[in-house]
């Protein structure tokens, strides 16, 4: 058998970590039996699709130095490999499954399908995902309705039995056919659900092992029973267990980066990341004396890594561990190789120093004082007062004067930059202009009930350490999407995050300061 794994990663945002994660492993088990790694991009959602975020993707893996050997903009003989271009083959085979009885055509609307799930709950009877009111048409009937709004839905066993998939990591799961229920397949505006496109896709693209996140365990009887109803080879499933924070939760950009690159704008060394996403549930090649080896290569991980062999715990995301492989590899370095890094840190793309010139020339009166005033834009960004930087782990700490407005609690400060930060996720332009209009919107402002003054002065902390800077707008964009996320990202790192009762009665406040807001809009 031919080994062709592939990774299928959705534009809705910067690349993650877990993409790396999950790409390290495919390319290197790929490369280990002379088979092929793949990229797949997979953009049905169009709600969710983020201009640019294919690129990201791109220069993130090139970055790592994961390249592919098929994908969007290699082509290869499975193209095309946007799921986006693929719509008349999904179509393709939602009626093949239509036609021998595998699946059917659904009429009912959402408003419907909520109305019956209403009273289900009203009456407290199981409704799970669809009450199947459609699965007794009669199939001509069905047909000939066809011009109709509709969905298509696959027919699930009814009966008293096990879907059974068998997983490389975990062995036999076991799902009882009466928790199943009949997802759609094919939404009503002609696009594929995740579930039909990527089995269909990893037939066609004859992918030997599916390797991903064990978030897609619930989704494992669904694929399974799909590629069953074809008649297809079913392929080697290997749920992988989810990268963690420190806390055991899964890993999110409120505890820690995650963009693969924020961590190439913050000066890590690709194949120090490499390195560190090679430890995350594997450990590394064994010592002599039974331990594990914990600076290694990729050809290291070709020649010793067992994808059988990964553990189950959830790895943690140490950024401290992170940090001390980087300084492992940076010591290696030779000077003037060393200093190469540097130079193409500091000043490897020249656009980025010259877009500096306009926002640090009027606050300096020689060359001498261009580091201190702009050092934030190179530099990592210390959020703690200086005088309390040593105190021992778990001691209350100052923080920078600013980032918290006099009078809000800790805990309320780290909510609003968390509303700060998916506000400015969400957006895809990254001009000072449209920052400013996007930042003093009423959207914007709704998100928390600061005075604008103090929101822009916490953002202006966050991403600098400092309450004077050169135009905050100006800076962000200079800065960056990633590098700015990255460091609020930091910045919520020494707050403390709210309980759930205090999260909860937060979020409450928030939605209805935005409600207020839509309606003055609306009003107006």
């Amino acid at each position: 058998m031919t080994v062709r794994t592939r990774i299928a990663p959705s534009p809705t945002g910067d690349p993650h970590v877990g993409t790396g994660y999950m790409g390290l492993v495919n390319m290197v088990l790929a490369r280990q039996h002379g088979g092929q790694f793949l990229l797949r991009i997979d953009d049905t959602d169009r709600t969710r699709y983020r201009a640019g975020s294919e690129q990201a993707v791109f220069d993130a893996l090139r970055w790592l130095g994961l390249e592919w050997d098929e994908g969007p903009d290699k082509g290869g003989p499975c193209g095309p490999y946007r799921q986006s271009e693929r719509t008349a083959i999904y179509l393709e085979h939602a009626l093949m499954l239509v036609k021998s009885g595998h699946a059917y055509r659904c009429f009912c609307t959402s408003d419907e399908l909520a109305a019956r799930r209403a009273e289900a709950l009203a009456e407290k009877r199981d409704f799970r995902g669809y009450d199947g009111r459609c699965r007794a048409l009669d199939p001509e009937d069905a047909e000939r309705r066809a011009g109709e709004p509709h969905v298509i839905r696959f027919k699930c066993p009814t009966d008293e039995g096990k879907t059974v998939i068998q997983d490389l990591l975990r062995g036999p799961i076991e799902t009882p056919n009466a928790e199943l229920d009949d997802k759609v397949l094919l939404k009503s505006d002609g696009f594929p659900t995740y579930h039909l496109a990527s089995v269909v896709d990893d037939h066609l693209f004859r992918i030997s092992h599916i390797i991903r996140a064990e978030e897609w365990i619930p989704s494992g009887p669904l694929h399974q029973l799909l590629f069953e109803a074809y008649g297809w080879d079913v392929p080697v499933f290997c749920h992988m267990p989810l990268i963690r924070n420190a806390d055991k939760s899964k890993i999110s950009k409120r505890k820690n980066p995650t963009s693969l690159l924020y961590y190439r704008d913050a000066g890590y060394l690709p194949q120090a990341l490499l390195n560190f996403l090679g430890l995350l549930g594997w450990g590394g090649p064994k010592t002599a004396d039974g331990g594990n080896q914990e600076i290694f290569s990729v050809d290291d991980m070709l020649q010793h890594f067992k994808l059988e062999t990964l553990s189950l715990g959830g790895p943690v995301f140490d950024l401290a561990k992170l940090r001390h492989v980087n300084a492992h590899y940076l010591r290696e370095l030779q000077p003037q190789a060393f200093a190469q890094q540097v130079r193409d840190y500091l000043v490897g793309d020249p656009a980025y120093l010259e877009a500096l010139v306009p926002l640090v020339s009027p606050r300096m009166e020689t060359l001498g004082q261009f580091l201190h005033v702009a050092d934030f834009f190179f530099s990592d960004v210390d959020h703690v007062h200086p005088d309390d930087r040593k105190l021992k782990p778990g001691s209350v700490k100052r923080l920078v004067e600013g980032l918290v407005p006099a009078g809000v609690e800790p805990e309320d400060a780290w909510f609003t930059l968390s509303q700060l930060s998916g506000a400015l996720e969400r957006l895809d332009a990254w001009t000072a202009a449209e920052l400013e209009q996007a930042l003093r919107g009423p959207g914007a402002v709704a998100l928390s009930d600061w005075k604008p003054r103090d929101l822009f002065m916490a953002l202006r902390v966050a991403i600098s350490g400092r309450k004077e800077t050169p135009g905050l707008f100006e800076c962000l964009e200079v800065l960056g999407k990633s590098r700015v996320l990255g460091r609020l990202a930091d910045a919520m790192r020494v707050l403390p995050a709210p309980g759930k009762k205090r999260l909860k009665k937060l979020e409450k406040a928030r939605d209805a300061r935005i409600a207020g807001a839509a309606t003055e809009a609306s009003d107006a």
